[in-house]
């Protein structure tokens, strides 16, 4: 469908997805299938001379999985998009792909912890080096750019779990003030329906596609999406890693994304109403979300944002055990690592990513005891309220 003047909503639902399918089916169907065969040799030498487009094998291309991809780029906006067995090697492959030996990259430093661990860590192995910058100083993002070194910067935008969110003007201008640069942004937090970076100028954005765009926690994906000539390069890359994605998860994929927009918007409000009471509650501390007139990425994310996602972080009146009794006592939401399904899932960062730390080495890193990460699903907002506040009666 083209997808020109189209509303996300309706994006969701048919972008990417050809209006005849196989058997007539409504939806698309599910090509598990590891080879693709050929009916002679003569459509093999036009399948190698690019004169027809057609799959020759699983690791290079899926029909499922390239609607998959085509929705996601609908829904970004983006000339292409690869997808990926998960957000992480969407993310190491790009990277794998873009880099090489004597290169370098600027990233913030609150970017997933998992990123960083890869850029500073895995590719310092093969000479390519990186500076972290602290989130929201742009002058220190500008002044660690190499001139004729540095290839790629990196950021989330909201970020992981303070949900800073990242002014994509400025990057984009500091990105054109020095040539050879590109911007690559993670998305995964904000999702298409509250953010296009690529409508800023950004180069590249990243999703793990496990959290909002699957939507039900059931599935394991990633996607980079961008300028058609630079996700083919990163798709022969991933042919050439095996990061692929099978035909099974990108259905379940594109049947959560057709729900996308719904689930979203549904948590953009939960997420509003609850980040405010949890302001004016006597044993909350604080409470991040962009949402707030009391966060300080409000206005940046006001101006750039349709909506402020579906994750609330805060702090809870007390220490490391006060909050596990918080946590414990809530009856909703369940504790897990992951956000953005339709079930409520709640965590201490301190424990679920950082439990291997002392007190004080978290507190060096910016996690505090008392931090609480809320990934508020699609539960009744006040059924999900009045279960917050018989929990914070345990602190």
């Amino acid at each position: 469908m083209a997808t020109d003047g189209k509303k996300l909503s309706t994006i969701a639902v048919h972008g990417g997805e050809p209006r005849k399918k196989a058997g007539d089916a409504i939806t698309m169907p599910i090509q598990s299938t590891a080879t693709y065969v050929f009916e002679d040799t003569a459509e093999l030498r036009a399948h190698f001379e690019r004169r027809i487009e057609r799959e020759e094998y699983g690791r290079y291309g899926n029909p499922t999985v390239s609607v998959a991809e085509q929705k996601i780029a609908a829904l970004d906006g983006a000339g292409g998009a690869a997808l990926f067995s998960s957000g992480m090697a969407a993310i190491t492959t790009t990277l794998l792909a873009m880099l090489r030996s004597g290169q370098h990259v600027v990233m913030t430093s609150d970017c997933y912890r998992r990123t960083r661990q890869f850029v500073t860590r895995t590719l310092g192995k093969f000479g390519v080096e990186a500076t972290l910058v602290e989130p929201g100083d742009y002058e220190a993002l500008e002044a660690a750019i190499r001139p004729g070194e540095t290839r790629l910067i990196i950021a989330e935008s909201p970020t992981n779990p303070y949900l800073h969110v990242a002014d994509l003007e400025k990057l984009v201008e500091i990105r054109d003030r020095h040539r050879g640069v590109k911007i690559m942004i993670d998305s995964t937090f904000a999702t298409p329906i509250n953010q296009k970076p690529l409508d800023f100028g950004v180069d590249l954005v990243v999703h793990s596609a496990t959290k909002y765009l699957g939507g039900h926690n059931d599935l394991l994906a990633g996607a980079i999406c961008g300028n058609a000539g630079i996700i083919d390069a990163i798709r022969d890359f991933r042919g050439v890693l095996g990061s692929v994605v099978d035909a099974n998860t990108a259905y379940m994929l594109i049947r959560g994304i057709k729900t996308l927009d719904l689930r979203v918007h549904r948590q953009n409000d939960s997420a509003l109403q609850i980040a405010r009471w949890l302001e004016a509650h006597p044993k909350v501390e604080r409470v991040y979300y962009p949402g707030l007139e009391s966060h300080a990425s409000h206005e940046v994310a006001s101006r750039q944002m349709h909506g402020f996602g579906g994750v609330v972080s805060f702090l809870v009146e007390g220490d490391l055990d006060d909050v596990s009794r918080f946590i414990d006592a809530c009856e909703i939401p369940q504790i897990g690592p992951s956000l953005g399904g339709v079930e409520s899932l709640i965590e201490q960062p301190a424990l679920m990513s950082f439990y291997e730390l002392t007190t004080e080495q978290r507190l060096d890193i910016g996690i505090r005891d008392n931090l609480v990460r809320f990934a508020i699903g699609i539960e009744d907002t006040q059924d999900l309220i009045d279960d917050l506040e018989q929990a914070l009666e345990e602190v």
